[in-house]
């Protein structure tokens, strides 16, 4: 955690305290490192390649900035997220403005650990709106085998995006 926002409305903070993530000072060769500048949207066949997945939790500000340096290139395995609405008080149905929770689950969620992503959404009272929210999306998504399918799908769900 980079402590870059408010540390009341920090979703990672809250998911560490009830032990559903942990910060890390060091990304490891085989963890998912979500990055909205990857080219590579996370896919389930991920699985065979990675055991963890990191958010790195910084101010959308600054994200920019933080995740084209140099330390997180070569380190993990570099995925985006396919495009899905935010559900968050901030940014409530804003494309891609997801917090650090909404990211994490949506990422476990499309690696088929739904049980754990409903586990992260359900600390927060918005939580259930944005699975709700994304639901045929983080379905579709989840079944997409190719980062073709995915680019499509995004396609067909947020027209803007063609």
């Amino acid at each position: 955690m980079l402590r870059q926002d408010d540390p009341f409305k920090c979703t990672a903070a809250k998911l560490a305290r009830f032990h559903l993530a942990e910060p890390v000072k060091f990304i490891r060769k085989n963890t998912v490192v979500l990055n909205p500048f990857s080219q590579t949207p996370v896919m389930k066949k991920d699985v065979e390649i990675a055991d963890s997945v990191c958010a790195i939790d910084c101010s959308w500000e600054r994200a920019h900035e933080v995740l084209k340096s140099r330390w997180l290139v070569s380190k993990g395995i570099a995925r985006k997220l396919p495009a899905m609405l935010a559900a968050n008080p901030t940014n409530y149905a804003k494309l891609g403005r997801l917090s650090s929770a909404e990211a994490l689950a949506a990422a476990l969620y499309i690696l088929d650990e739904k049980k754990l992503a409903a586990e992260i959404m359900d600390k927060f009272k918005w939580g259930h709106t944005f699975l709700e929210l994304n639901s045929n999306l983080l379905e579709d998504y989840a079944n997409a085998e190719t980062k073709e399918q995915i680019e499509q799908l995004e396609k067909e769900y947020f027209q803007q995006l063609a």
